[in-house]
Protein backbone atom coordinates (compact mmCIF):
# COMPACT_ATOMS: atom_id res chain seq x y z
CA UNK A 1 0.00 0.00 0.00
CA UNK A 2 1.38 3.43 -0.51
CA UNK A 3 0.66 6.06 1.96
CA UNK A 4 2.65 5.88 4.32
CA UNK A 5 1.28 7.10 8.20
CA UNK A 6 2.87 10.22 10.33
CA UNK A 7 1.47 10.10 13.66
CA UNK A 8 0.06 12.86 16.12
CA UNK A 9 0.18 11.72 20.09
CA UNK A 10 1.59 7.90 20.26
CA UNK A 11 0.23 5.40 17.95
CA UNK A 12 -3.00 3.58 19.08
CA UNK A 13 -4.59 0.14 18.36
CA UNK A 14 -7.70 -1.28 19.46
CA UNK A 15 -10.21 1.42 20.09
CA UNK A 16 -12.28 3.97 18.50
CA UNK A 17 -11.63 5.50 15.46
CA UNK A 18 -13.36 8.72 13.49
CA UNK A 19 -12.51 9.10 9.65
CA UNK A 20 -12.25 12.20 8.29
CA UNK A 21 -10.65 15.12 6.54
CA UNK A 22 -11.37 17.34 9.61
CA UNK A 23 -9.93 20.66 7.78
CA UNK A 24 -10.96 23.66 10.17
CA UNK A 25 -12.24 20.85 13.49
CA UNK A 26 -15.35 23.27 13.19
CA UNK A 27 -19.03 22.35 15.09
CA UNK A 28 -19.54 19.11 13.04
CA UNK A 29 -16.23 17.59 13.39
CA UNK A 30 -16.63 18.12 16.71
CA UNK A 31 -19.76 16.71 17.02
CA UNK A 32 -18.09 13.18 15.82
CA UNK A 33 -15.73 13.88 18.62
CA UNK A 34 -17.21 14.02 21.25
CA UNK A 35 -19.73 10.66 19.98
CA UNK A 36 -16.37 8.96 19.53
CA UNK A 37 -15.36 9.63 22.89
CA UNK A 38 -19.10 8.66 24.29
CA UNK A 39 -17.69 4.67 23.53
CA UNK A 40 -15.02 5.29 26.61
CA UNK A 41 -12.33 3.84 25.09
CA UNK A 42 -9.07 5.95 23.05
CA UNK A 43 -10.29 7.60 20.46
CA UNK A 44 -7.80 7.76 16.99
CA UNK A 45 -8.38 9.87 14.32
CA UNK A 46 -7.30 9.28 11.14
CA UNK A 47 -7.49 12.12 8.56
CA UNK A 48 -5.67 12.56 4.87
CA UNK A 49 -3.01 14.51 4.22
CA UNK A 50 -3.53 16.43 1.21
CA UNK A 51 -6.59 16.76 0.63
CA UNK A 52 -8.15 14.03 -1.34
CA UNK A 53 -9.45 16.17 -4.14
CA UNK A 54 -5.40 17.10 -4.95
CA UNK A 55 -5.69 13.73 -6.72
CA UNK A 56 -9.10 13.26 -8.08
CA UNK A 57 -9.51 16.75 -9.65
CA UNK A 58 -6.13 19.46 -8.59
CA UNK A 59 -7.92 22.49 -10.22
CA UNK A 60 -10.35 22.22 -7.61
CA UNK A 61 -8.15 21.55 -4.74
CA UNK A 62 -10.03 23.47 -1.81
CA UNK A 63 -7.13 26.11 0.08
CA UNK A 64 -6.86 25.22 3.96
CA UNK A 65 -8.79 25.94 6.93
CA UNK A 66 -5.74 25.06 9.05
CA UNK A 67 -1.90 23.42 8.56
CA UNK A 68 -1.69 19.74 8.95
CA UNK A 69 -0.12 20.33 12.67
CA UNK A 70 -2.20 22.70 13.62
CA UNK A 71 -5.68 20.55 12.41
CA UNK A 72 -3.68 17.69 14.57
CA UNK A 73 -3.71 20.00 17.49
CA UNK A 74 -7.01 21.40 17.05
CA UNK A 75 -8.36 17.20 17.08
CA UNK A 76 -6.24 16.31 19.91
CA UNK A 77 -8.19 19.55 22.10
CA UNK A 78 -11.85 18.50 21.06
CA UNK A 79 -10.88 14.70 22.56
CA UNK A 80 -8.59 12.57 20.15
CA UNK A 81 -6.21 11.08 22.01
CA UNK A 82 -4.13 10.12 18.79
CA UNK A 83 -4.33 11.52 14.99
CA UNK A 84 -3.14 9.20 12.09
CA UNK A 85 -2.61 10.75 8.78
CA UNK A 86 -2.64 8.74 5.75
CA UNK A 87 -0.20 10.56 3.02
CA UNK A 88 -2.91 10.18 0.09
CA UNK A 89 -1.37 9.50 -3.24
CA UNK A 90 -3.07 8.00 -6.28
CA UNK A 91 -1.72 4.68 -5.26
CA UNK A 92 -3.53 4.68 -1.98
CA UNK A 93 -7.03 6.28 -3.60
CA UNK A 94 -7.39 2.86 -5.79
CA UNK A 95 -7.84 0.94 -2.69
CA UNK A 96 -11.09 -0.73 -2.88
CA UNK A 97 -13.19 -0.27 0.18
CA UNK A 98 -12.18 -4.02 1.48
CA UNK A 99 -8.62 -3.12 1.55
CA UNK A 100 -8.78 0.00 2.76
CA UNK A 101 -10.30 -1.69 6.09
CA UNK A 102 -8.69 -4.91 5.93
CA UNK A 103 -5.13 -2.35 5.39
CA UNK A 104 -6.08 0.43 7.65
CA UNK A 105 -8.83 -0.22 9.75
CA UNK A 106 -7.88 -3.75 11.13
CA UNK A 107 -4.20 -4.07 10.36
CA UNK A 108 -3.16 -0.77 11.35
CA UNK A 109 -5.55 0.60 14.31
CA UNK A 110 -7.51 -2.50 15.03
CA UNK A 111 -10.52 -0.42 15.03
CA UNK A 112 -13.01 -1.70 17.68
CA UNK A 113 -15.85 1.47 16.90
CA UNK A 114 -16.00 3.59 13.84
CA UNK A 115 -17.48 6.97 13.61
CA UNK A 116 -17.79 8.99 10.62
CA UNK A 117 -20.15 11.48 9.06
CA UNK A 118 -23.32 10.75 7.37
CA UNK A 119 -22.25 11.39 4.07
CA UNK A 120 -18.39 9.99 4.38
CA UNK A 121 -17.56 7.81 1.41
CA UNK A 122 -14.08 6.02 0.85
CA UNK A 123 -12.07 3.67 -1.49
CA UNK A 124 -11.71 4.35 -5.04
CA UNK A 125 -15.00 5.96 -6.86
CA UNK A 126 -15.84 6.32 -3.84
CA UNK A 127 -17.70 3.25 -3.54
CA UNK A 128 -17.24 3.10 0.39
CA UNK A 129 -19.55 4.87 2.81
CA UNK A 130 -21.90 4.23 5.93
CA UNK A 131 -23.89 1.48 4.72
CA UNK A 132 -20.85 -0.15 3.34
CA UNK A 133 -19.07 -0.32 6.47
CA UNK A 134 -22.32 -1.66 8.46
CA UNK A 135 -22.93 -4.43 6.12
CA UNK A 136 -19.22 -5.51 6.76
CA UNK A 137 -18.76 -4.71 10.80
CA UNK A 138 -19.54 -8.07 11.52
CA UNK A 139 -17.57 -9.49 9.71
CA UNK A 140 -14.53 -7.67 10.88
CA UNK A 141 -15.76 -7.15 14.34
CA UNK A 142 -16.38 -3.29 14.94
CA UNK A 143 -19.31 -0.92 15.58
CA UNK A 144 -20.31 1.59 13.13
CA UNK A 145 -21.84 5.24 13.81
CA UNK A 146 -22.85 7.86 11.23
CA UNK A 147 -22.86 11.12 12.21
CA UNK A 148 -25.59 13.59 10.74
CA UNK A 149 -24.41 16.62 9.53
CA UNK A 150 -24.76 19.63 12.41
CA UNK A 151 -26.74 23.07 11.66
CA UNK A 152 -26.17 26.48 12.61
CA UNK A 153 -27.88 29.34 11.40
CA UNK A 154 -29.94 27.64 9.00
CA UNK A 155 -27.05 25.80 6.88
CA UNK A 156 -25.12 22.74 7.69
CA UNK A 157 -21.66 23.37 8.54
CA UNK A 158 -19.11 22.48 6.44
CA UNK A 159 -15.59 23.85 5.63
CA UNK A 160 -17.15 24.60 2.23
CA UNK A 161 -19.15 27.30 3.70
CA UNK A 162 -16.72 28.29 6.13
CA UNK A 163 -14.31 29.24 3.29
CA UNK A 164 -16.91 30.60 1.64
CA UNK A 165 -17.89 33.17 4.23
CA UNK A 166 -13.97 33.68 4.76
CA UNK A 167 -13.65 34.83 1.26
CA UNK A 168 -16.57 37.15 1.49
CA UNK A 169 -14.59 38.32 4.63
CA UNK A 170 -17.24 37.04 7.00
CA UNK A 171 -15.09 36.38 9.41
CA UNK A 172 -17.60 36.51 12.01
CA UNK A 173 -20.13 33.85 11.36
CA UNK A 174 -16.38 31.74 10.47
CA UNK A 175 -16.03 31.91 14.22
CA UNK A 176 -18.93 31.15 15.28
CA UNK A 177 -18.75 27.70 12.97
CA UNK A 178 -15.47 26.80 13.82
CA UNK A 179 -16.04 28.19 17.60
CA UNK A 180 -12.28 30.25 17.67
CA UNK A 181 -11.38 32.70 15.05
CA UNK A 182 -9.91 31.83 11.83
CA UNK A 183 -5.99 31.87 11.78
CA UNK A 184 -3.40 32.69 9.21
CA UNK A 185 0.70 31.26 10.11
CA UNK A 186 3.75 32.59 8.49
CA UNK A 187 7.02 33.96 9.02
CA UNK A 188 6.81 38.03 9.87
CA UNK A 189 8.85 38.79 6.28
CA UNK A 190 10.34 42.63 5.27
CA UNK A 191 7.56 44.79 3.91
CA UNK A 192 8.29 48.72 2.84
CA UNK A 193 8.09 49.67 6.13
CA UNK A 194 5.70 52.29 5.41
CA UNK A 195 3.62 51.40 8.30
CA UNK A 196 6.70 52.40 10.82
CA UNK A 197 6.96 55.96 9.15
CA UNK A 198 3.26 57.02 9.95
CA UNK A 199 3.51 55.40 13.46
CA UNK A 200 1.77 52.00 13.17
CA UNK A 201 4.31 49.91 12.51
CA UNK A 202 3.08 45.95 10.79
CA UNK A 203 3.80 42.81 10.93
CA UNK A 204 4.03 41.14 7.13
CA UNK A 205 3.08 37.68 7.06
CA UNK A 206 4.13 35.87 4.19
CA UNK A 207 1.38 32.80 4.66
CA UNK A 208 1.18 29.91 2.07
CA UNK A 209 -0.43 29.75 -1.39
CA UNK A 210 -3.04 27.40 -0.17
CA UNK A 211 -4.07 29.22 2.70
CA UNK A 212 -7.87 30.25 3.11
CA UNK A 213 -7.42 34.52 3.15
CA UNK A 214 -10.08 36.23 3.77
CA UNK A 215 -11.16 39.17 1.58
CA UNK A 216 -9.32 42.29 1.04
CA UNK A 217 -10.75 44.85 4.12
CA UNK A 218 -9.49 45.99 7.68
CA UNK A 219 -9.66 43.56 10.72
CA UNK A 220 -9.81 43.41 14.53
CA UNK A 221 -8.17 40.34 15.75
CA UNK A 222 -4.96 39.49 17.62
CA UNK A 223 -1.20 38.87 16.37
CA UNK A 224 0.60 36.47 18.09
CA UNK A 225 4.34 35.71 17.92
CA UNK A 226 6.20 32.67 20.87
CA UNK A 227 4.50 33.38 23.97
CA UNK A 228 3.07 37.03 22.95
CA UNK A 229 -0.43 37.76 22.01
CA UNK A 230 -1.43 41.16 21.43
CA UNK A 231 -4.92 42.68 20.18
CA UNK A 232 -3.89 43.57 16.55
CA UNK A 233 -5.56 46.08 13.80
CA UNK A 234 -5.26 43.88 10.46
CA UNK A 235 -5.04 44.46 6.75
CA UNK A 236 -5.26 42.77 3.74
CA UNK A 237 -4.87 44.17 0.19
CA UNK A 238 -2.85 45.91 -1.83
CA UNK A 239 -2.44 49.79 -0.14
CA UNK A 240 -4.18 51.86 -2.85
CA UNK A 241 -3.38 54.95 -1.21
CA UNK A 242 -0.17 54.71 -2.07
CA UNK A 243 1.70 55.30 -5.54
CA UNK A 244 2.73 52.03 -7.28
CA UNK A 245 1.84 48.11 -8.38
CA UNK A 246 2.38 46.11 -5.42
CA UNK A 247 1.32 42.52 -4.26
CA UNK A 248 -1.54 41.44 -2.04
CA UNK A 249 -0.14 41.98 1.45
CA UNK A 250 -1.65 40.44 5.00
CA UNK A 251 -0.31 42.77 7.72
CA UNK A 252 -1.03 43.06 11.33
CA UNK A 253 -0.62 46.00 13.74
CA UNK A 254 -0.15 44.98 17.23
CA UNK A 255 -2.10 48.16 19.49
CA UNK A 256 -0.18 50.99 21.05
CA UNK A 257 3.17 48.56 20.28
CA UNK A 258 6.04 50.17 18.43
CA UNK A 259 9.11 48.32 19.82
CA UNK A 260 8.60 45.02 18.61
CA UNK A 261 11.72 43.72 16.12
CA UNK A 262 9.99 40.01 14.75
CA UNK A 263 11.28 39.94 11.50
CA UNK A 264 11.69 36.11 10.54
CA UNK A 265 9.85 34.90 13.54
CA UNK A 266 6.34 32.59 12.67
CA UNK A 267 3.12 34.96 13.76
CA UNK A 268 -0.27 33.52 13.93
CA UNK A 269 -3.27 36.32 12.30
CA UNK A 270 -6.64 35.32 14.19
CA UNK A 271 -9.81 37.30 12.75
CA UNK A 272 -12.47 38.50 14.94
CA UNK A 273 -14.64 41.00 13.14
CA UNK A 274 -14.54 42.85 9.98
CA UNK A 275 -14.64 46.50 10.12
CA UNK A 276 -14.45 47.99 6.76
CA UNK A 277 -13.69 47.45 3.06
CA UNK A 278 -9.97 48.27 1.86
CA UNK A 279 -10.29 51.91 0.68
CA UNK A 280 -8.25 54.22 -1.50
CA UNK A 281 -8.16 57.45 0.26
CA UNK A 282 -6.92 61.19 -0.94
CA UNK A 283 -3.28 60.99 0.99
CA UNK A 284 -2.06 60.13 4.24
CA UNK A 285 -4.20 62.65 6.32
CA UNK A 286 -7.44 60.47 6.04
CA UNK A 287 -5.88 57.46 5.45
CA UNK A 288 -4.48 58.40 9.19
CA UNK A 289 -7.61 59.57 10.70
CA UNK A 290 -8.94 56.32 9.68
CA UNK A 291 -6.85 54.13 10.81
CA UNK A 292 -6.89 55.72 14.85
CA UNK A 293 -11.00 54.87 13.79
CA UNK A 294 -10.03 51.48 13.46
CA UNK A 295 -7.73 51.23 15.74
CA UNK A 296 -9.87 52.33 18.35
CA UNK A 297 -12.97 50.24 17.05
CA UNK A 298 -10.21 46.91 17.03
CA UNK A 299 -9.29 47.35 20.80
CA UNK A 300 -12.99 48.26 22.27
CA UNK A 301 -13.86 45.04 20.31
CA UNK A 302 -10.31 42.97 21.72
CA UNK A 303 -11.09 43.88 25.03
CA UNK A 304 -15.09 42.12 25.06
CA UNK A 305 -14.45 39.46 28.00
CA UNK A 306 -15.45 35.92 26.52
CA UNK A 307 -13.62 36.21 22.78
CA UNK A 308 -9.97 36.52 23.44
Amino acid sequence: MSGHIKWFGEPLKGGTVAIGIFDGVHLGHQEILNIANEFGDPVTVLTFDPHPTSVFAPDRTPTKLLTLDDRAHQLMLHGAEAVAVISFDAEFAALSPEQFIESILIKELDAKNIVVGANFTFGAKAAGDVNYLRSVSEKYGFTVTGVELVEHEHGIVSSTRIRKHLLNGGVEIARELLTRPHQLIGPVIHGEARGREIGYPTANIEVATNSTIPSDGVYAGWLTVGLNRWPAAISIGTNPTFAGVRGRQVEAYALDRDDLDLYDQEAIIEFGWRLRDTLKFDGLDPLLIQMKKDCDKARDLTSLRGLE
